[in-house]
């Protein structure tokens, strides 16, 4: 079975940093997109960053130039590096997985517990 793990989540002021990180089993990790997701009470789900199997990064517009998503294919974990942390980013916050392998990242059915990150001002 696919297990997702978050660690690393907490509470911080407006303008910290925090450092999230997931851990994966089950599955060859190097060979599907994995992403980090957030939702905030009231909200939708949305996405926040996304790398592929080749390595290759993408990120909501509203993290652009603070966030750094990562993979250690070696230990089979995600990170995502998060600074210059906002109120707006309060959220719990969700690592997964696609469904299909590669460089695909649409379908992402395979999400752990969560980690929540609170960002007081």
């Amino acid at each position: 079975d696919v297990q997702l793990v978050e660690s690393g989540g907490g509470s911080v002021q407006a303008g910290g940093s925090l450092r999230l990180s997931c851990t994966v089993s089950g599955y060859h990790y190097g060979a599907y997109c994995i992403g980090w997701f957030r939702q905030a009470p009231g909200k939708e789900r949305e996405g926040v960053a996304t790398i592929d199997s080749d390595g290759a990064a993408t990120y909501a517009d509203s993290v652009k130039g603070r966030f750094t998503i990562s993979r250690d294919n070696a230990k089979a974990t995600l990170y995502l590096q998060m600074n210059s942390l906002k109120p707006e980013d309060t959220a719990m916050y969700y690592c997964a997985r696609d469904r299909r392998s590669g460089s695909y990242c649409g379908d992402f059915g395979y999400f752990g517990q969560g980690t929540q990150v609170t960002v007081s001002s």
